[in-house]
């Protein structure tokens, strides 16, 4: 649906930023930094509307204004990170430009590769091609243990199943919070992939800040039904979020932007 007019703006803005939180954390591998963009797009909006193209859906729109920022004030880590940030910038120095943002784009943001092309400014043939890439360059890139906070059987099989393809090593599956906190402490995982409600209704984001608390950092994706709950900007939240039901395709360019960051803030159940 295209822009009506300048009075829709605020309407359509506000149903489209907490999407664009869940992609600028990805991105950044942060809700403080991937917040912070997302703010910086929104007040370029108010400041300016104009640049808020009528011409696109309504999310496209939103999402071309923050690459617009993106693109010139951000795409890196500054100097002087450490721990796993700085592990992240020595891996995204060898990757193609814009290949991540195509990926996350068009697999968890679900955009059209036309879309694609007006919020990063490529033709579709370019950002098909980006997107390729991206696939090729990041399943080479680093490679763990990873461990699965699922209760549904099926669903356990299927990340399962997409998380091996991709060459990682399964720790385990989890079906409890207990369960997890006791997997997690036979064998620490690099990357956990967690459900936020679990079997017995105990809390997958309380098992992940047990095993963090006592762990260390490592990267996290929460998967959820209603991830709209989880992207307010109101307090601690995940920055590596995946909708259910979710696609093979999305799983797997979660699980490789993850693999490349970490998420430390305590989270709330």
């Amino acid at each position: 649906m295209t822009t009506a007019s300048n009075g829709d703006l605020a309407a359509h803005v506000g149903a489209n930023l907490p999407y664009l939180r869940r992609y600028a954390r990805a991105l950044t591998g942060a809700q403080d930094r991937g917040d912070k963009y997302a703010m910086a797009a929104l007040e370029a909006i108010l400041a300016e509307p104009s640049v808020y193209r009528k011409d696109l859906p309504a999310k496209a729109a939103l999402f071309q204004v923050f690459h617009t920022i993106w693109s010139t004030s951000g795409a890196s880590f500054a100097d002087g990170e450490t721990g796993l940030a700085a592990r992240a910038q020595a891996h995204l120095a060898g990757l193609t430009n814009d290949t991540r943002e195509a990926l996350l784009l068009h697999t968890i943001e679900e955009f059209s590769f036309e879309d694609l092309s007006a919020i990063l400014g490529v033709s579709p043939d370019e950002a098909k091609e980006l997107v390729d890439i991206a696939y090729r360059e990041m399943s080479k890139s680093v490679s763990g243990r990873v461990m699965i906070i699922e209760d549904e059987a099926i669903i356990a099989i299927d990340l399962e199943a997409i998380v091996a393809e991709m060459g990682h090593q399964i720790t385990g599956v989890a079906r409890t919070e207990e369960a997890a906190v006791n997997l997690a402490d036979q064998e620490k995982p690099d990357m956990i992939l967690s459900d936020i409600h679990l079997a017995d209704d105990s809390s997958g984001i309380d098992a992940v800040n047990r095993i963090l608390a006592k762990h260390g950092d490592c990267p996290v994706i929460f998967i959820t039904a209603y991830p709209e709950r989880l992207l307010t900007g109101e307090g601690p939240e995940p920055a590596f979020l995946i909708s259910k039901p979710y696609s093979e395709d999305q799983v797997r360019s979660a699980v490789s932007q993850a693999m490349f960051f970490a998420s430390t803030e305590t989270l709330k159940a």
